[in-house]
């Protein structure tokens, strides 16, 4: 039986909306939320918080304490070695990572990809290489042998800083898997679910408002069925849809597209 691990990385110094995580949602801090939808997968092991060493992080290490969430501490910049870290202090050999701008994850959504992962042999299964899910539904899981090897011989900023492109870069010395949205549709640039920049949260809020008081359980199918009859809500923050990271590095990424990204 694997270990499995699902890490969220997390941190209050975000550039473009400081503090996200802490911001309310559902009656409590954002990242809470997040957690308790992860709660519901039935695959996901033991869910840890991955902050940083630095001071700026301790709210949020105080407010896992007071959740009763396992809390870890690793390198404020290098995502790379703070989930490497991590797994090992926990004795994982499945690594789940989640980041923390997902607050409306379908615990459904994880465990397709997870039983995906296992019904296979993978090395990395994503639901986001390619991507045909709303940004915002971001679950990656990889063997801590793929990630160790990450670890020691990626070299390139971003494949520090964002995890896994060393992997999924690499298709000739992993086993790569994905899995799509379910109705085939492909939802990647037009729908956007994550929290970067305050139109996404108050997005998000619309959508939690509207879904949560119906089924706290709400999934990926009932916010898509939202969003397309009520453009309202959607164009609250479509000026950013389709904007993700990749933009910076389009010129050095070999399996991503300028299709798979916009620049504003």
């Amino acid at each position: 039986m694997s270990n499995v691990l699902t890490i969220v990385q997390a941190r209050m110094s975000s550039t473009r909306l400081p503090g996200k995580v802490l911001m309310p949602l559902g009656g409590e801090p954002l990242l809470m939320t997040m957690v308790r939808r992860l709660q519901r997968s039935k695959l996901v092991g033991t869910i840890v918080v991955a902050t940083t060493t630095s001071a700026c992080d301790d709210p949020l290490v105080s407010l896992c304490a007071e959740y009763g969430v396992p809390a870890f501490r690793g390198h404020p910049t290098d995502l790379l070695d703070r989930h490497y870290q991590c797994a090992i202090s926990w004795g994982a050999d499945v690594v789940l990572k989640i980041p923390s701008d997902c607050p409306l994850i379908d615990p459904a959504v994880v465990d397709r990809v997870i039983a995906a992962f296992n019904n296979g042999d993978f090395d990395y299964v994503s639901n986001l290489h390619p991507a045909s899910y709303p940004d915002g539904q971001d679950v990656e899981v990889m063997r801590l042998e793929a990630l160790k090897r990450a670890w020691r011989e990626a070299r390139a900023d971003f494949e520090r800083e964002h995890t896994t492109p060393y992997i999924w870069e690499r298709p000739q010395q992993f086993s790569i898997g994905n899995v799509s949205l379910e109705t085939g549709r492909d939802c990647s640039m037009t729908h956007r679910i994550t929290v970067d920049y305050p139109e996404d949260y108050d997005l998000i809020v619309a959508v939690y408002d509207a879904l949560a008081s119906v089924d706290l359980d709400f999934s990926i199918g009932a916010i898509i069925e939202l969003l397309d009859s009520c453009p309202e809500i959607m164009e609250i923050n479509a000026r950013y849809a389709g904007v993700n990271w990749y933009r910076h590095h389009i010129g050095e990424l070999k399996t991503i597209c300028p299709s798979q990204s916009r620049v504003i």
